[in-house]
Order: structure tokens, then C-alpha cells, then sequence
């Protein structure tokens, strides 16, 4: 009798284990799907769009349209070579996206990295040259707020924007402020992606304007390590040239696209 209840509960010990490990062996199966389920995952942000054209150039040249052609080649490069990679985008047409939706798409798609990319201008005719590539920061320079200014002045065109970004005034200084006290913990990620970014401009032959940081409202509500690019200055007549021919476009995409590559390599 003592035999046969040490057998029955022998039994019953082997098959609660038995039931425990399936569950294991299936969490297991499970982990490994969702790691695969997430790819590394990159949003490309064109920067203006729709009834907002963002800086205008002096012929045909739209800043809205510059930016939407660099970033689908951008993500045309990142689906075709690097298989792992996960491309997003904030628009992949000419339409408008309001700035906080931007940041909310990159926040919902959990991604690992968010670069805007646009294009400079400057007022008056001086012929300025060169790309350059902002984190969101201290913006002490008074040509920092100045492009800061300009990228944010599209918040006017959204309805309710005095209360949907809590009062902030794209053009008062005093409202930048409030970037003194933002605790960036993906700053050094950030700071190294645009320093890669200048880098691959610099091999292609484009002037550095170097790695600089202000406060992009597109830039402030995204959770991950993020960078916007102004690609060159449409304002000046050889820029403009550049920045909208096929041979522009290519060298400028495939200088991001081999930045985000050497990026996603060294940060594993």
C-alpha cells in the first residue's frame, strides 16, 4: 500500500513538472518570436508637408518636397540593404503632419531611432553653403534659435496649438526656455548619431556646418534617440541646384543611410 501511494505521488510530481515545462518550452518559443516580432526600427521624418511648405527656394525649390524625396531614398536604401531594420514614415506623400503626431508615431512604433530631416534657409541674400545636423539641447548660439524658430513656426498652422503644446511661443525666446530643464537620457546616443551624420556629409564633398543642438519641438516629446538634419540651404541658388537634382538627392540619402548603418552596428 505504502508503495503504490509513493508511486501515485511520484506520479503526480512528474506529471506537474511535465506541465510546468511546457509552459517554459512555449515562453520560451514566445520570447524568442517577440524578439523577432521587433526588429531594430528607425522613423524617417520628412520634414513640412501639405498646405505647410516649409523654406521656399528661389526657383522651383520647396523645402517640403526636398525633404519627402531624400527620405523615401533613405528608406529606400535602409528596405533594400539592411533586411533587420524596420523603416516608418511620418508621411511618404505631400501631406500635413502636425508636429506632435510626428513624435507620437515614432513613440507608438517603439523605435530605436528618429531622424526629421529638412532643409535651411536664411534670410537676405547671402549665399550661405553646407549641411548640419541638430539634437534637441542647449541652444545658446543666436543662429541655433534662429533655425529652431523657423522649424517650429509650423505649430501657427494647427488648430488649438496654444493649448496643445502648453502655451509655447515659437517665437519668444523666453519660451525656450523650458529646454534648460529637459533631461535628455538619450543625449550621448543622439549626439553620436549626428556626429556620424556630418561625418558621412563631409566624405561626400558636402561643407560641415558641423553638430549643433536647439530646441526642436519635433525633437522634445520622442522617447528614444533622435536627430534633425538640415540638409542645405534652398535659399541659395547653387544649393537649390543641388538639393533638387537626382545627383543631390542620391549623395545626400546614401550619406544618412551609411550613418544610420554605422550607427545600428556600433550601438548593439
Amino acid at each position: 500500500m505504502k508503495v503504490m501511494i509513493y508511486r501515485f505521488v511520484l506520479s503526480g510530481i512528474f506529471m506537474m513538472l511535465l506541465g510546468l515545462c511546457v509552459p517554459l518550452s512555449l515562453c520560451a518559443s514566445s520570447g524568442a518570436d517577440a524578439v523577432k516580432a521587433h526588429p531594430f526600427t528607425l522613423v524617417l521624418d520628412a520634414g513640412h508637408g501639405g498646405k505647410d511648405p516649409g523654406a521656399l527656394g528661389r526657383g522651383k525649390g520647396r523645402e517640403k518636397n526636398i525633404n519627402l524625396a531624400v527620405t523615401l531614398a533613405v528608406g529606400k536604401l535602409l528596405e533594400q540593404n539592411l533586411k533587420d531594420v524596420k523603416v516608418v514614415y511620418t508621411r511618404k506623400t505631400d501631406v500635413f503632419v502636425e508636429l506632435d503626431e510626428r513624435a507620437a508615431i515614432a513613440n507608438r512604433a517603439k523605435a530605436d531611432l528618429f531622424v526629421s530631416i529638412h532643409t535651411n534657409a536664411i534670410a537676405g541674400t547671402k549665399p550661405l553653403t553646407g549641411s548640419e545636423t541638430y539634437t534637441l539641447g542647449m541652444h545658446r548660439a543666436a543662429d541655433n534659435l534662429a533655425v529652431a524658430k523657423r522649424e517650429n513656426s509650423v505649430i501657427s498652422l494647427e488648430k488649438d496649438y496654444q493649448t496643445r503644446y502648453e502655451g509655447f511661443d515659437p517665437k519668444s525666446a523666453e519660451s525656450y526656455i523650458i529646454f534648460e530643464f529637459i533631461q535628455d537620457k538619450n543625449m550621448e546616443k543622439s549626439v553620436r548619431l549626428a556626429t556620424l551624420v556630418q561625418d558621412q556629409f563631409r566624405s561626400a564633398g558636402r561643407p560641415d556646418k558641423g553638430v549643433h543642438q536647439a530646441g526642436f519641438l519635433v525633437l522634445r516629446a520622442t522617447s528614444m534617440p533622435s536627430c534633425l538634419i538640415e540638409l542645405g540651404y534652398v535659399t541659395t541658388a547653387s544649393e537649390e541646384t543641388y538639393l533638387t537634382s537626382d545627383r543631390g538627392v542620391s549623395q545626400l540619402a546614401n550619406a544618412i543611410y551609411k550613418a544610420i548603418k554605422k550607427y545600428k552596428e556600433t550601438n548593439k
